[in-house]
């Protein structure tokens, strides 16, 4: 509970409760779209360059290579079990189905951003090499919705030729995974002396600049929650709350087994639970046109963002402590 009522009261989940709240009310308040990319591109070199740098420090193991395998495995079973969830409980159509789970084998590099700063505050420090898990699940979920959505179509979705080398190019060199596995390999490069001469830029405002995105991201997210929420139906809407839970159980089983310690647990649990609004959105326009932005960004950014930001981080920690003691 305390860690629950520190997480609700942080400043990036009141900032990002300010922006959603504004959104929702109505208000003008925006911030600039370039301005807003360029938050996210400053995110995600700062933890890959983190991540980078604690990789330096040790060596890549057999148990680090497992973990990289099932962060990958996680990517490809997850939307299956969407899939499975949406057309056994709601009414949205193959493509939409298919659309929407790849979002929830994706992962969100902001609320994996968030948690890490949530594991921190709980005293607990992450391995570097989990930052190299999250870039490598960021697309395989893909390809299994591809594959989902051409089952049972007598014509299967355009995606031949000079179109498929783009969507390829989307997934694999896609903003989100360019900056992570680049700037993974610049820390781990440079080492510690190399931090240490942009510390003063990629680590004290780190904090600040994380409210300022999450304000964005709740802008974003109550505008889509108020758009898109009349093309969903309340088991579509549900599906938002428990399909992280699911994920996030099944991760936590791998974790044991695995025997992580309890903040690689935690974030392994929150990558598998994370749904994607970046990456993926951008491939399924390419792959999927006829499938609708409108369900797939409310649920992913409208409804599982937010309660994983609010909820899913400190419940899955609590857990992973539960889990090893």
């Amino acid at each position: 509970m305390d860690l629950l009522l520190s997480t609700l009261l942080s400043p990036m989940v009141l900032f990002f409760a300010l922006g959603l709240s504004a959104a929702l009310l109505k208000s003008q308040m925006t911030i600039p779209e370039a301005f807003a990319k360029g938050l996210s591109v400053y995110l995600m070199m700062a933890i890959g360059l983190k991540g980078g740098v604690e990789m330096a420090r040790s060596e890549i193991s057999l148990h680090v290579w497992s973990v990289f395998a099932a962060g990958i495995l996680l990517s490809f079973v997850l939307p299956l079990l969407a899939f499975t969830a949406l057309r056994l409980t709601s009414k949205l159509d193959r493509i939409d189905a298919a659309a929407t789970a790849a979002h929830y084998g994706s992962i969100s590099i902001v609320t994996f951003v968030a948690a890490t700063q949530v594991i921190y505050a709980a005293g607990l420090q992450t391995s570097g090499y989990m930052v190299a898990v999250a870039a490598l699940m960021e697309a395989p979920a893909i390809m299994t919705a591809l594959l989902l959505a051409q089952c049972g179509q007598q014509k299967p979705p355009s995606v031949a030729g000079s179109e498929s080398g783009e969507l390829y190019r989307e997934v694999l060199l896609n903003a989100s995974v360019v900056v992570l596995v680049g700037a993974l390999a610049i820390g781990w490069i440079s080492g510690e002396s190399g931090m240490e001469r942009i510390a003063p830029f990629f680590v004290d405002p780190f904090q600040g600049v994380l409210c300022l995105f999450l304000l964005d991201m709740g802008l974003s997210a109550g505008r889509g929650l108020r758009q898109g929420w009349r093309q969903l139906d309340f088991s579509a809407l549900v599906f938002g709350l428990y399909m992280p839970l699911i994920s996030a159980a099944i991760a936590s089983g791998i974790a044991w087994v695995l025997r992580m310690p309890t903040a690689d647990m935690a974030l392994l649990m929150v990558l598998a639970a994370s749904a994607s609004y970046i990456a993926v959105p951008a491939a399924m326009r390419l792959a999927l046109p006829k499938a609708k932005p409108s369900i797939y960004l409310t649920l992913s950014l409208g409804v599982t963002f937010p309660f994983n930001l609010a909820v899913g981080i400190p419940l899955y920690l609590f857990i992973a402590k539960l889990i090893q003691g």
